[in-house]
């Protein structure tokens, strides 16, 4: 996959991002810290989770799961607020079903928790945003 595009909140000028970068994201214009929310494939995910300096939340989900699309504003709110601390990447589970079998999800949406390539924490099912923020403060040291 390509990567994304983000949008610079100070600047608004639009950033490419790659799904596999060690650098913390920043507008090339401006140098302000971006929200990373990129889609992930099977081919560039130990990649993503191991060359992150940041923690990495994994949103497994599918396009015809209802609560994986309520969860999903609530994830772009997460990696902007979070912006140059956190990277969101989203896991097509119809598109990558053995990744998600290996990661051992049996039910969307699972947001996994990742830091230095490690699964730190893991939730099963939807939460509203204020709650899945609460979460990763409680699974994040510090």
């Amino acid at each position: 996959m390509a990567g994304a595009q983000a949008k610079c909140p100070s600047c608004n000028t639009r950033n490419r991002l790659p799904v596999v970068a060690s650098g913390r994201p920043r507008c090339g214009q401006c140098q302000t810290d971006l929200p990373w929310l990129v889609d992930v494939s099977e081919a560039e995910f130990d990649g993503a989770i191991s060359e992150s300096p940041m923690p990495v939340l994994v949103d497994v989900w599918a396009p015809w799961c209802g609560p994986c699309r309520m969860v999903a504003p609530a994830l772009e709110a997460l990696a902007s607020d979070r912006a140059g601390a956190l990277r969101v990447v989203k896991l097509n589970a119809d598109d990558e079903p053995t990744l998600s079998a290996r990661l051992g999800v049996q039910g969307i949406p699972t947001l996994i928790l990742f830091r230095d390539g490690a699964e730190i924490g893991r939730q099963v099912g939807a939460l509203p945003g204020h709650q899945i923020g609460r979460w990763l403060d409680s699974a994040l040291p510090g």
